[in-house]
């Protein structure tokens, strides 16, 4: 399993640590130490702050080797060849082979009172959306004529290899495609029990009947090192509330049997949270994403675990 971290969010602690005239400087920090630190990969969501594919071309390209992930892009307000241009422009930025695309559908509340845009046939739509993206990432060009996008075109941007997909999948309809038409998922505050049960068993099972490779399963979850677990807990249900309200990510919870964000977030001292993140491994996760949240001495010892645990991989 692979160890990843996410430097910057748009919401909460990170927000604040990569906000001002220097977002871009302090992300490229993040973005070196994580590298310095041995992490195999570096996302960047998409929330209200920075755009993530943007922050990825500027600062990756001051960054060598580590593989860099968008988690997630929402897709309603961006035609595929739009985000597909931006993509492949990103990636030819970075260099070959480290751009990973993320997308997701989003959420109501998101797509329709904050962008104006309708949420309606959503699992139509990211089918639709994929039939335009996909290709155009391989330098096909494509006529579609869907019920919720058309596209007739071809695009000339230059490409540095292949930008990988992958799709944020909760709902059963999302796992299935995939695992038939990208290289995975990535999950937000899904804890391992539900990872191990529901998620691997659905999109593994969706890509051997397409006859794909075995999907990526990217897991992000919130982690801090410390000695009172139980206010670490508190602190990330705080932080992270306004996950538990969302109805897709509440499903998850509810899956796992979780009150809220606090009960997923992985806590404890170094021996604890080791075995935690281990567990996601054999619960099938190929890449875990942390997101540090920890505070004061915390913080560094977090850092100090993680990367204790990737030398040990």
């Amino acid at each position: 399993m692979r160890i990843g971290i996410i430097v910057m969010s748009g919401i909460g602690s990170f927000a604040v640590e990569t906000g001002g005239a220097q977002a871009l400087d302090k992300l490229a920090d993040q973005l070196r130490r994580a590298a310095d630190d041995g992490f195999s990969s570096v996302w960047i969501t998409n929330v209200l702050g920075l755009d993530p594919l943007t922050s990825l071309a500027v600062t990756g390209s001051q960054v060598p080797g580590i593989e860099l992930g968008a988690a997630v892009v929402p897709i309603y307000p961006r035609h595929p060849a739009v985000l597909a241009m931006q993509a492949l422009t990103a990636a030819r930025a970075v260099g070959a082979g480290r751009l990973t695309l993320g997308i997701g559908l989003s959420h109501k509340f998101v797509i329709e009172d904050w962008y104006g845009y309708s949420f309606d046939r959503p699992a139509r739509h990211m089918r639709e959306y994929l039939s335009v993206l996909l290709p155009l990432l391989d330098g096909t060009a494509v006529s579609v004529d869907g019920s919720t996008l058309s596209a007739h075109i071809a695009l000339s941007t230059p490409r540095a290899g292949r930008v990988p997909v992958l799709l944020a999948a909760m709902a059963p309809r999302m796992l299935d495609l995939a695992g038939e038409q990208t290289d995975g998922t990535v999950l937000w505050m899904t804890g391992p029990a539900t990872v191990r049960d529901y998620v691997v068993p659905a999109i593994s099972a969706a890509a051997a009947a397409a006859g794909r490779p075995s999907p990526r399963i990217v897991c992000g979850l919130p982690v801090c090192v410390t000695s009172d677990p139980a206010a670490a807990r508190e602190s990330a249900a705080q932080e992270y509330a306004a996950y538990g309200q969302v109805p897709s990510y509440r499903a998850m919870l509810d899956r796992e049997g979780a009150a809220g964000p606090g009960d997923v977030a992985i806590v404890g001292d170094e021996d604890a949270v080791t075995a935690q993140i281990l567990s996601l491994a054999d619960a099938g996760v190929t890449d875990f994403v942390a997101a540090e949240f920890a505070r004061d001495e915390d913080r560094e010892r977090t850092r100090s675990l993680l990367k204790a645990v990737i030398a040990g991989s």
